[in-house]
Parts: structure tokens; C-alpha cells; sequence
């Protein structure tokens, strides 16, 4: 049986303006389970990287609980929740944000040392994890303005997992990659969850939602329905994703 890593419990965001209300998530219940890639979906405003945010404690949640574990984080200070991050999560988003001026290398290892301080340890991984996603030796001292769109973002994917994260979060990885760099991302989070990563995703595109094993589709703020693509692939595999999301009115 697998074990939930997170769980949220009667979850609600609300985010108020003057007198108006905009319920964004709506007693909302959750697990993510360890080793699934799990995919959220759903229609612009439905609630998406709120979610994200909230299970991640990058956002505090109006009302519920998101329990790790033992442990309940929603009503953590803010300090203790950048060190929960810090030590459990990993982040991936649409935007690289690598720092513009440290090269490739130093963008992997600074954020490597908030835990690791042995830097000749954490060299020698990041340089591996690097070699792994095909950024070469002659690369990690480039500047990200020397790097392509591509190699940017596979840079941010290392620098989410090289503090060996339990959950990498990421939200629309792809979204700014054309179809190559698209396939290239989707095959190193594919390959880091065949090696047991656990992963929750925000995405927008079907060819990224058919590499999780779990797909949840959010409206209106809640899960509406979820789909399990554990044991197909290939054409199978999208044809039952595209027969879901069609149900679900995508």
C-alpha cells in the first residue's frame, strides 16, 4: 500500500478585494502519495497553482489542514515553513529564475549549500546531476544568457533535486519550451520518477499530463475526478487521457 506523503484536509483559499470574495479552493481533500508523478489539470482559474502553492507552504490555505507526514504545516510560522521547504521540497516553474549572475554551476550549488555544507560533496553532484540532463562540462560556467531556453530550464530541474527533495513541485515546467525542449524536460522528470522521485505537476498540455501516473482535474476549486494511467502507454495511454479529459469538458 502506498504510503501519503501529504494529505490536505477541508482545504480553502479565499483571497479578498474590498467586499468581493474569490473562493479559489473550496474544501478541497487530498493525498499525494509517495513515489506517484501526479498531474493536476484543469481549466485557467480553476484553482490550479493555488493548490500547488498551498500543498507546497509557498501559500497559507484560508481554512483545512496539509499534514506531512506526522507533522501539520498549515499552521507553521513563516520561518518554519521556509525551513520545511527547505528540507523537503523541491521547485520547478514555468520561469527558470536562475540568477543571471552566477553561472549554471553556482545557480545548482548555492541553492545546494542551504543544507549540504560540504561544498566538494556537493560539487561533485551537482556536476553529475548536470552531466545527466546533458549540460556539459563546457557549460556549467556559462552564464544562463549564454544557455538556451532549454538548457535554462534543465538547469532549474537540477537545481530543484539536488537537495534529494521527498516532493518536487513543479509548475508548468514546460510552458515556456518549444517541443524539443518540451520532450527533453518531460524525459528527465520521467527518468527522476522512475528512480522514485515524487512529483506533483501543474501543466496545462496533454503531452505533459500523459507522463504522470496520476491525473487529478480540478473545477471550481475542487477535484472533480481523477484518472489512474498506471500500466499503459504509448497510444493507449493518450487515448485515455484524451477520453478523460473530454468527459471532464476539456
Amino acid at each position: 500500500m502506498k504510503k501519503a506523503l501529504l494529505e490536505a484536509t477541508d482545504l480553502c483559499k479565499t483571497y479578498s478585494n474590498e467586499s468581493v470574495q474569490q473562493h479559489v479552493i473550496k474544501n478541497l481533500n487530498l493525498k499525494i502519495y509517495e513515489g506517484d508523478f501526479t498531474v493536476i489539470m484543469g481549466n485557467s482559474g480553476s484553482g490550479k497553482s493555488t493548490l500547488l502553492y498551498s500543498l507546497s507552504g509557498m501559500d497559507r490555505p484560508t481554512l483545512g489542514q496539509i499534514r506531512y507526514g506526522d507533522e501539520d504545516i498549515s499552521g507553521y510560522s513563516n520561518n518554519k515553513l521556509a525551513v520545511f521547504r527547505r528540507n523537503h521540497c523541491g521547485f520547478v516553474f514555468q520561469q527558470n529564475y536562475l540568477n543571471d549572475t552566477m553561472s549554471a554551476l553556482d545557480n545548482v550549488m548555492v541553492s545546494g549549500l542551504l543544507i549540504n555544507k560540504n561544498r566538494k560533496e556537493l560539487a561533485a553532484r551537482a556536476k553529475e546531476l548536470l552531466t545527466q540532463v546533458e549540460i556539459t562540462e563546457q557549460d556549467w560556467k556559462k552564464f544562463p544568457s549564454q544557455l538556451s531556453g532549454g538548457q535554462q530550464q534543465r538547469v532549474a530541474v537540477v537545481r530543484g533535486v539536488i537537495n534529494k527533495p521527498e516532493i518536487l513541485f513543479a509548475d508548468e515546467p514546460t510552458g515556456a519550451l518549444n517541443s524539443q525542449n518540451t520532450k527533453n524536460v518531460l524525459d528527465i522528470l520521467t527518468n527522476l520518477n522512475n528512480e522514485g522521485q515524487t512529483i506533483v505537476m501543474v501543466t496545462h498540455s496533454t503531452t505533459a499530463a500523459e507522463r504522470g501516473n496520476r491525473v487529478l482535474y480540478l473545477a471550481d476549486g475542487i477535484v472533480k475526478s481523477e484518472i489512474d494511467l498506471s500500466g499503459t502507454e504509448g497510444e493507449q495511454r493518450h487515448r485515455k487521457l484524451k477520453d478523460f479529459l473530454s468527459e471532464m469538458g476539456w
